[in-house]
């Protein structure tokens, strides 16, 4: 018995030991507060999206959920309102995988709200399908919903300064590729649907965040906006609710144990949003509240460039 005991609690330091260095990540610290401001959070009624949503809540933002589901918005709204004590949010639709969408709810929030200080990129996806629009589901959503988005409230970001545009993006864009012939005969970034073809979808897309977060900042440069992508941590979420079940059902001992949980994820994503001083930085990409250096192919200025073009003809903007 004694011998078991002694594994247990060797099993259980190691455990506590592995968490707090590899897996748990810092907290944003910054005391800055939103008051008079206007967030926008994408995919933010639930995961990570709805933690950054509730604590931009309780300093005092004006805060629009920008979501798929109304009904699950609406849900989240309320939450929110009851535990910041903040009745500064408002629901408004937003669907990335379908332009038309995008195109509309830019124009309800340019007509109805005055301010955009930041706007936080948020909603992601991995997993099987194609968008209204014929694209990949998850290089549609994840890259190029998000891109037309942003270019659509630039504008208005603008008028505002200094503002911000935060980008979740991964740790994986490092094992990410971007072949334009491929998205030309395709329209995705992978050739098939199956679980491995899903993975690098999402790996792909997130190179893609990485990318026009680069870019972005270079044609920001000398204005009020500035930019940055983050990797959040290893967080379990709804992220994969389009995989199928035996896949969750392996992840999720894994990710009991080890993963962060939605507030703990949110943390370098405030950073990016609201610390001071990181200005010089815009379009370099974070994690763990630091800066950090991305993978080579995150740092390729032609090729952030050719993705910036072709996503201006695939969404048809300007």
């Amino acid at each position: 018995m004694s011998a078991l005991l002694c594994f247990v609690a060797g099993a259980f330091f190691l455990y506590v030991i592995v968490y707090y260095s590899v897996f748990r990540g810092a907290s944003c610290s910054s005391s800055v507060t939103l008051k008079g401001k206007t967030v926008i959070v994408t995919g933010s009624n639930t995961g990570i999206g709805k933690a950054t949503a509730l604590l931009l809540a309780k300093r005092g933002a004006r805060l629009i959920l920008a979501c798929r589901n109304k009904e699950k918005a609406e849900a989240a709204a309320f939450d929110i309102r009851r535990e910041s004590g903040n009745n500064q949010v408002v629901v408004m639709q937003l669907d990335l995988a379908s332009f038309k969408s995008v195109h509309s709810f830019a124009e309800t929030f340019l007509k109805t709200e005055p301010r955009l200080d930041i706007l936080i990129n948020n909603a992601g996806l991995m997993g099987p399908g194609h968008t209204e629009d014929g694209f990949g589901m998850v290089f549609g959503v994840n890259h190029l919903g998000h891109f037309l988005l942003t270019n659509l409230l630039l504008e208005r970001l603008q008028q505002c300064g200094p503002s911000r545009v935060v980008t979740v993006a991964a740790l994986l864009h490092r094992f990410g590729n971007i072949d334009f012939s491929l998205l030309a005969s395709k329209k995705d970034l992978v050739s098939g649907q199956s679980a491995w073809h899903n993975f690098q979808a999402y790996c792909n897309s997130k190179l893609c965040n990485v990318l026009f977060t680069r870019e972005l900042a270079n044609r920001l440069e000398g204005t009020s906006v500035t930019c940055y992508c983050l990797h959040p941590g290893v967080i379990y979420t709804e992220l994969c609710r389009s995989v199928s079940l035996w896949q969750q059902l392996l992840m999720m001992p894994f990710a009991k144990l080890f993963f962060l949980d939605p507030e703990g994820g949110s943390q370098t994503t405030l950073y990016c949003a609201l610390q001071e001083g990181i200005e010089p930085f815009s379009g370099r990409y974070f994690s763990n509240c630091a800066l950090q250096e991305v993978g080579a192919k995150g740092r390729d200025d032609a090729l952030a460039r050719k993705l910036w073009e072709v996503s201006e003809r695939l969404t048809s903007f300007p």
